[in-house]
């Protein structure tokens, strides 16, 4: 007997018939002697609908209330596939983050898991039950819900797992696995066997929506390989595990591009020591999380500074801007929303010269001008313009061969 966590996401449980479907697999698992625990997260848009809701009532909700209505979403999901499962004749029970007693810190809305209760659990498996667990919510000290954040419900999934110590974790949704690149948009991209932790994680950063970023973390810390495939059909799918070997790391295994990137510009901020680093953790300090930087020195010992963040997060990173700006004595700031940040990501990057150098080529000869870069060990990204994201992802998907990664 194999116990196997399963998640099923949104777009896996959006109607009755889907519900059903997802229950006819489940008790598959069951049916072949295994215990099943099934992670699952709120049906269809149903967030985003509550999220619309929220936003016709006020402009500025209390955390504590947003997770209050936002955890209602699961709670609809898992009643309704243990009632399908029931229908079928199977043992079943639902339980929400809270019953699970997983546990998180105080920080709602973003919430980090930091112990799971596996009583409840391990009692209603001992009694042979499929148990259903809701997504992307837990409970904290007070006892109050907390939400993980976007893409919580894979997270979930993984501590659970590990928690459980676990045969197998498998993540489910609408992909049938990990790809070189969006296959929307890139009609010849592969779909990868395996990937390591580390380069899931940086296409999972950089925009490459299959896997949240926490959840590969978090298989990392416990070593635990995570199977990723469609729940619409049984094509096999891309295992995410640890390396094997040192040799034979390939040096780009996909591409990524993140549409939801905004460039802003501080304009001639004072040259000074120490005036970047009290503006950088002014935003650290409220949340704001900045990836790429520039600084570019002007005349007049006065300095414009570029970064890009999250366009969630423009709001909070004005709000911010507009409380230092008289202590700083910068002029001004703008903000560009017409950007997209496009990466190419391989383990195998870092041991092999001149992979930046063919991405910044193949840009300049199919005239895709760069506003900044980033890199890190295994991944190199550039800003720019968003109209011209699709084709400088088929650009880079051509340059390095990702439609024969696995030949």
């Amino acid at each position: 007997m194999s116990l196997i966590v399963q998640k099923y996401g949104g777009s896996s449980v959006a109607n009755p018939e889907l519900i059903r479907n997802v229950a006819r697999r489940v008790i598959e698992g069951y049916e072949e002697g295994n215990q099943m625990v099934v992670v699952v997260s709120a049906m269809g848009d149903t967030t985003d609908h509550l999220i619309d809701l929220m936003g016709d009532i006020t402009d500025d909700p209390d955390p504590r209330e947003v997770d209050m209505l936002l955890t209602t979403g699961e709670q609809v999901s898992i009643a309704l596939l243990t009632m399908a499962i029931h229908s079928l004749g199977y043992p079943a029970i639902s339980l929400t983050g809270s019953q699970m007693k997983i546990k998180t810190n105080e920080k709602h809305n973003q919430a980090m898991i930091t112990d799971v209760d596996t009583t409840r659990l391990r009692k209603e498996l001992a009694e042979n039950k499929i148990v259903i667990v809701a997504g992307f919510q837990g409970v904290n000290d007070n006892q109050d819900f907390t939400t993980l954040g976007r893409g919580g419900s894979d997270t979930t999934t993984v501590a659970v797992a590990a928690a459980m110590n676990a045969d197998r974790c498998e993540i489910y949704s609408d992909v049938d696995g990990v790809y070189t690149a969006d296959p929307r948009i890139v009609e010849n991209a592969s779909k990868l066997d395996s990937i390591s932790y580390e380069e899931m994680l940086e296409l999972a950063n950089l925009g490459a929506n299959v896997l949240h970023p926490r959840a590969v973390e978090l298989a990392n810390n416990y070593n635990l390989d995570l199977y990723i495939a469609s729940s619409f059909n049984k094509t096999m799918g891309t295992i995410v595990r640890g390396d094997e070997s040192m040799e034979g790391k390939k040096n780009v295994v996909g591409a990524a591009s993140d549409l939801g990137e905004i460039k802003i510009t501080v304009e001639r901020v004072p040259d000074e020591p120490g005036i970047a680093g009290k503006m950088f953790k002014a935003l650290a300090d409220a949340g704001v999380n900045v990836d790429m930087i520039i600084q570019n020195l002007q005349r007049d010992e006065l300095n414009d500074i570029t970064f890009t963040t999250n366009q969630e997060q423009e709001k909070l990173a004005v709000k911010v801007l507009e409380k230092i700006k008289e202590k700083l004595k910068f002029d001004n700031y703008t903000i560009d929303r017409d950007v997209a940040k496009i990466s190419i990501v391989g383990a195998g990057m870092q041991s092999t010269p001149g992979i930046a150098a063919r991405m910044f080529s193949s840009f300049g000869e199919n005239n895709i001008n760069i506003e900044m870069i980033t890199t890190s060990e295994i991944k190199i990204s550039c800003l720019i313009k968003k109209e011209e994201a699709d084709r400088a992802l088929n650009v880079l998907h051509k340059e390095f061969k990702l439609d024969q990664i696995n030949n």
